[in-house]
């Protein structure tokens, strides 16, 4: 599950970066892309475990 920590890591970075009053509104909207994709892309390795994890059950 690397992978799904890297992700969600990646996400928290580009949060913070939201959190600068200093930034240019297409980087905001650039960086909110990347972070919604990541936290998409973590939810569904979420599901496919529980899948797995249910079919073991």
């Amino acid at each position: 599950m690397q992978d799904f920590e890297k992700k969600v890591e990646e996400a928290k970075k580009l949060l913070e970066k939201l959190n600068d009053p200093e930034i240019k509104l297409s980087e905001a909207m650039e960086y909110y892309k990347k972070g919604i994709k990541l936290l998409e892309e973590a939810s569904e390795m979420i599901e496919k475990a529980k899948l797995e994890f249910q079919e073991i059950k």
